[in-house]
């Protein structure tokens, strides 16, 4: 019998080669005029609401009074938004493909010993420690190839503007198993003289810093908390390593990690917004500020509390997604509870492709008590500015946080700060408290750090 790992490799390389290919279409869009990238997402628009009405009987209700034919991006607003809860209660009405059901991906995820393709070419991943939720998700064949171009076009371009041509190494910090879709999606050598490494991210830390640097790479991606390490590690002396692009994904990339990496490399860095859910909302072009949205391929409407959008100069309380790509599994208006600003303005990359601000975190990051709303900026502005905290998690407790950090700092020191910077936003007598450890646990099944931890309920 043939080792399920060999027959997926198998078949990657040649989902990887449709990929390289596709890139070269990916790469000149980011030159297209804002007309041409209108009257394009118009186009995928149509197409994908034609074909979820047709075969999705959650989407087939919700699309009854909208006709596909001549529909545009406003008049998504006629739709309610589609929740995570709906996404995972109403799987297989929202499916359009009748070559599997959740019962039938959830069988896959039970049985997969290493990643591994459906016989009809579909993926099937879950994701959810961010949430709460646990969400299950399939992406189709086609669908890959546009994530993948979407997570690398921007790289491939700013390489191509460089010059910068011959033997590469890529190691890749991300899960490092299933059923995450974070490794399959930045696994990708652009270019054929390219060699990748994957360095699982939830690894004890002494062991992902010798595997990166035995790799010697010169181009790095994953979990920004973890790159953001390795920065200060090459600052410190206890890291030899110099690679010439930095891309950074799945946590918010905080100004302590992005300062780390301009002093340990001063490369550029191309940050990226996405969800297992859409794949990829937006990547920044390493030049200019902020991110460039995917808007030939992902549609993202600013809402107020009522799912209503907002003009692009007033505040939104959440982001809703339409990912063009997702026809298997399709998100039309889905809720990605991510704040986002957009940006005013052309970038300095030429660019037409709007931008949004970084990404700062989930609102939900936020932590609620009676009569108080402390956001998780109020923690970030101590702990991510310590020199002596390489890492932290805050958990919330009744009448403050737990925290605890890797790294020697003043604790004492650091739990004042804490209560200082806490007090104001309405906790009066805030308890918090610090410790040290060796490694916070990452997610077993995602590598990711979950950085704000609420009460439950």
């Amino acid at each position: 019998m043939t080792d399920p790992r060999v027959a997926y490799e198998r078949l990657r390389g040649s989902h990887l080669a449709v990929v390289r290919a596709a890139l070269e279409d990916h790469v000149a869009r980011l030159d297209w005029s804002p007309d041409r990238i209108e009257a394009y997402r118009t186009q995928r628009l149509r197409a994908l609401l034609a074909y979820a009405r047709e075969r999705s009987p959650f989407h087939a209700a919700r699309l009854s009074d909208l006709d596909p034919a001549t529909a545009t991006v406003d008049d998504l607003a006629r739709l309610p938004p589609m929740l995570k809860r709906d996404a995972q209660d109403r799987w297989d009405e929202i499916v359009t493909t009748p070559r599997i059901d959740r019962a039938g991906a959830e069988d896959v995820l039970t049985r997969q010993e290493w990643f591994s393709y459906s016989p009809d070419g579909l993926q099937v991943f879950s994701s959810g420690g961010s949430t709460g939720v646990r969400g299950v998700y399939v992406w189709g064949w086609d669908q890959f190839v546009t994530l993948a171009c979407l997570a690398w076009r921007w790289q491939v371009r700013a390489d191509r503007r460089a010059g910068r041509s011959g033997p590469s190494t890529l190691v890749v910090l991300e899960a490092g198993g299933p059923p995450h879709a974070s490794t399959p999606l930045f696994d990708v050598a652009t270019d054929p003289s390219m060699a990748t490494v994957v360095v699982p991210a939830a690894a004890p830390f002494e062991e992902v810093r010798a595997a990166v640097g035995g790799a010697r790479p010169t181009h790095l991606v994953g979990y920004a908390s973890v790159i953001g390490r390795l920065a200060r590690e090459v600052v410190a002396g206890r890291l030899d390593i110099a690679p010439v692009r930095v891309s950074t994904n799945s946590e918010p990339l905080t100004d302590d990690d992005r300062d780390a990496i301009a002093a340990a490399w001063g490369a550029p860095v191309h940050n990226l917004w996405g969800s297992t859910e859409i794949g990829v909302q937006a990547v920044g072009c390493g030049e200019g500020e902020g991110l460039h949205i995917c808007a030939d391929e992902v549609i993202l409407e600013r809402v107020d509390g009522d799912g209503r959008p907002v003009a692009p100069d007033e505040p939104a309380e959440r982001t809703l997604a339409t990912g063009l790509a997702g026809r298997d599994f399709p998100f039309l208006r889905y809720d990605l509870g991510d704040e986002v600003t957009l940006l005013p303005g052309r970038c300095p990359c030429g660019s037409a492709m709007p931008r949004v601000a970084a990404i700062a975190g989930r609102r939900d990051d936020d932590f609620h008590y009676p009569g108080a709303a402390v956001p998780a900026s109020a923690f970030r502005y101590v702990l991510g500015t310590d020199p002596a905290i390489s890492e932290y998690q805050v958990r919330q407790t009744p009448g403050g946080a737990d925290v605890l950090v890797v790294g020697t700092p003043d604790v004492a020191a650091v739990a004042a700060a804490l209560v200082g910077s806490v007090r104001p936003h309405g906790l009066a007598d805030p308890v918090i408290r610090v410790d040290v450890a060796d490694r916070i646990p990452r997610h077993a099944a995602t590598g990711k750090l979950r950085r704000f931890v609420p009460l439950p309920g």
